[in-house]
C-alpha cells in the first residue's frame, strides 16, 4: 500500500469515526492520525483530507445529492457516504488526478464497504468528476 493510500484509508476511518460519534473533536483526530502514521508528510496529507472534508461537508453533500438520484446522504451506508465525501473533497479541492481519486475510493470501498459499495462509489464519483468538468 502506498503512503498516500494509507493516508486516505486513515482519513476515511477518522471520517467514519466522527460520523458515528459527532462528539469526537478535531484535536483527538489529529492526535490519532499522528499516532498511526509516523511519516510527517503522510500524516499531514491524511489530516488535510480529513479536515478539508469536514470543513466542506455542506458543499460536498450538496454536490453528492445533486448526482445521487434516489439516494439521500442519510440513507447511504456510513462507509459509502464517507468515501464519497472524501473522494468528492479530493476531486474538487485538491489537484489529484480524478482517475487516482476514483481508483483509490474503489479500493477502499472493496476493503471496507458492502458487496455493491465499489460500483456505487465509482458511479457517483464518476458523475461528480463529469459535472466538475462540465463547469470548466
Amino acid at each position: 500500500m502506498s503512503k498516500r493510500s494509507k493516508a486516505r484509508e486513515l482519513a476515511l476511518q477518522m471520517l467514519f469515526l466522527v460520523d458515528m460519534n459527532p462528539d469526537v473533536d478535531g484535536d483527538t483526530i489529529l492526535h490519532m492520525i499522528q499516532e498511526r502514521i509516523d511519516d510527517t508528510e503522510v500524516s499531514r496529507f491524511s489530516w488535510q483530507l480529513f479536515s478539508g472534508t469536514q470543513s466542506h461537508t455542506v458543499e460536498i453533500d450538496a454536490a453528492i445529492s445533486a448526482v445521487a438520484k434516489n439516494w439521500s446522504i442519510k440513507r447511504m451506508a456510513p462507509t459509502d457516504r464517507n468515501l464519497l465525501r472524501l473522494g468528492c473533497f479530493e476531486l474538487k479541492y485538491l489537484d489529484t488526478p480524478s482517475s487516482v481519486v476514483i481508483n483509490e475510493a474503489i479500493d477502499l470501498a472493496k476493503k471496507f464497504g458492502a458487496e455493491n459499495s465499489a460500483s456505487f462509489v465509482n458511479g457517483i464519483l464518476d458523475q461528480l468528476k463529469t459535472s466538475d468538468q462540465d463547469k470548466n
